[in-house]
């Protein structure tokens, strides 16, 4: 496991608190010298758009000091700000969220200092985006429908969205809410679809809370 990861590791332990977060915070601390960067986003799916993103950009964000660190859920977000934040090891950061989640970002971000009456373009000027309505959301406006079918087939997924789409609950929904949803249904497929569809996304209609926070971090 290379440095950043364990750093990723450490930071993930030192968060959840218990019988682990004293050494997990020790060795956090001794690994933040090699970090320029932690971006807090809420889930694996965010992390691997986010990485995905960037190797088709052509960046290695380890190599950059740049560590994406999922949250396990947006309402995790103080806990993670108070070790990788100011009350704790004082890391610059940035971040990706849910519109849905966005209070959450806000509230704790003004709590620890960053900032105060934040609003979505101060939420941008320290570095944290919002999806609208979610990452899922953001991909499947971005590639399109039809764009988005093409890399379920791909995936050899396409004869289970035709029976997710013949479903009483999904008939009358717009294809859209349905690949939406579909991308839910089973642990991993959304992080599976992140970079399937990233893999696919033509760089010059990148979402734009993904190609910020890229510029962002990169830069």
């Amino acid at each position: 496991m290379d440095e950043l990861s364990r750093f990723r590791q450490a930071a993930v332990t030192w968060a959840a608190g218990g019988a682990g977060a004293d050494a997990a915070a020790a060795e956090a601390r001794e690994l933040a010298g090699g970090v320029r960067t932690v971006v807090l986003v809420e889930g694996s799916s965010d992390q691997a758009a986010i990485e995905a993103l960037a190797t088709r950009h052509g960046r290695d964000l380890g190599a950059a000091g740049v560590a994406v660190v999922p949250l396990g859920g947006a309402t995790s977000i103080g806990r993670f700000l108070n070790v990788c934040g100011p009350p704790g090891l004082g890391l610059p950061l940035a971040g990706l969220c849910d519109i849905g989640e966005e209070r959450h970002f806000r509230r704790h971000l003004e709590r620890v200092g960053l900032g105060s009456g934040l609003t979505r373009a101060g939420l941008e000027t320290l570095g944290f985006q919002v999806c609208v309505a979610d990452l899922e959301d953001e991909l499947i406006r971005a590639l399109g429908a039809d764009g988005v079918q093409q890399v379920i087939e791909a995936q050899g997924e396409m004869r289970p969205f035709l029976t997710f789409q013949g479903q009483p609950a999904q008939r009358e929904r717009p294809v859209e809410h349905q690949l939406r949803r579909f991308m839910g249904t089973h642990s991993g497929r959304k992080a599976q679809y992140a970079q399937a569809l990233i893999a696919h996304l033509d760089l010059t209609h990148v979402p734009r809370p993904l190609e910020r926070l890229l510029a962002n971090v990169l830069t």
